[in-house]
């Protein structure tokens, strides 16, 4: 009986164990807007266990450096596009490149729809006038299906919870893009100061949130109407840098942004408009500048190792990899697992999910 009893113990606490949610966090490396990488695959990082280094994925063709990484939990597939053209998927399940296609054009950050049918993909920020476009590709085989041309500099892509709308960020235009048919049934211009720059929606789809080019701010858009309601500065509006990043909190209550010059993320509440400024994060390191969440809200992303407690505003962990060396990017998911199937993932911008 002695013995009996420590074997049943240890089955049961294995059982356990394999039933468990795993909430893990993905990161592409190399990025190609900033350095900061360790090899060329995916880096898995445990987020239940202080974000401790779990295990990479080699993948040779990252070494083109890696421009978006999406993903899709009903055919637990992510999505990475690289500089050198190349749009890939790989199966989260079982670490396998299911296909990677190259695309003369170019391909940028891409978004899927929640069905996991479709991916919009942006040429890139480097295409202008008369080629920049959104080609619509079948997510399932990698091919072009449909192209939707746009003004110039086709950079990011945003994808409506609900699947019915895609957004995209081009030179000062954000346009909506209906994804039954793959029309465009909205451009919202100027927008954003100048350039292209990353935003993000809310889960009505009701706002967007656009960072600005030549300040440390950002506009906000109301999606309905396309109209620009606010625009928005950190700070005393004298800070004069890009702002890179933004994204929402979870329950949609704060807007965190990115100062990309100044190593520092600021925070606004953003249960009024316009959204306050209340709080900032100062950052370890400089870096290319990004934002998000994991999905439960308790923790924030960015372009450096810093991992932060969205409520006490701490660093609370680094991203470290294999060889206990800092590691950051700006191209991460959560993916969360259970007896080794993903449920759940989430998004690489900071979309608010309070609507859904």
């Amino acid at each position: 009986m002695k013995t009996v009893l420590p074997i049943f113990a240890a089955l049961l606490l294995t059982a356990v164990s394999q039933a468990a949610d795993r909430h893990l966090l993905y990161m592409a490396s190399p990025d190609g807007a900033q350095p900061g990488g360790s090899g060329e695959g995916v880096l898995i990082f445990d987020i239940d266990d202080g974000h401790k280094f779990v295990r990479r994925i080699d993948v040779p063709i990252f070494k083109e450096g890696i421009r978006g990484f999406c993903a899709n939990a009903p055919t637990h597939r992510a999505y990475y596009s690289t500089t050198n053209h190349t749009l890939g998927c790989l199966d989260l399940e079982t670490d396998k490149i299911v296909w990677e296609k190259k695309y003369p054009s170019g391909c940028d950050r891409a978004a899927v729809t929640p069905d996991g049918r479709k991916l919009y993909v942006p040429t890139g920020w480097w295409v202008a006038e008369g080629g920049s476009e959104w080609f619509v590709v079948d997510a399932e085989t990698g091919e072009a299906t449909k192209h939707l041309p746009v003004r110039k500099n086709a950079h990011n892509t945003v994808m409506g919870l609900d699947g019915q709308f895609a957004y995209g960020g081009s030179e000062t235009t954000l346009t909506v893009f209906r994804t039954s048919d793959d029309s465009v049934v909205k451009e919202i211009a100027p927008i954003g100061e100048s350039g292209v720059f990353p935003f993000t929606v809310n889960g009505a789809q009701t706002l967007a949130f656009v960072c600005l080019g030549k300040h440390v701010g950002f506009d906000v858009a109301d999606l309905t109407s396309g109209k620009v309601l606010h625009r928005v500065f950190a700070g005393d509006g004298t800070l004069a840098r890009r702002t890179h990043g933004a994204g929402l909190t979870p329950d949609e209550k704060e807007l965190w942004i990115s100062d990309q010059g100044g190593t520092r993320l600021y925070i606004f509440d953003a249960t009024q408009m316009p959204p306050k400024e209340t709080a900032y994060v100062d950052l370890t390191i400089a870096g290319h500048g990004w934002i998000t969440f994991s999905l439960d809200g308790r923790f924030a992303w960015c372009h450096t190792p810093d991992v932060i407690d969205v409520k006490t505003r701490a660093i609370t962990a680094t991203l470290k990899d294999d060889h206990d060396k800092p590691v950051c990017g700006s191209k991460f998911f959560e993916a969360d697992f259970r007896e080794g199937k993903v449920t759940a993932v989430s998004d690489q911008f900071g979309v608010g999910r309070a609507g859904k």
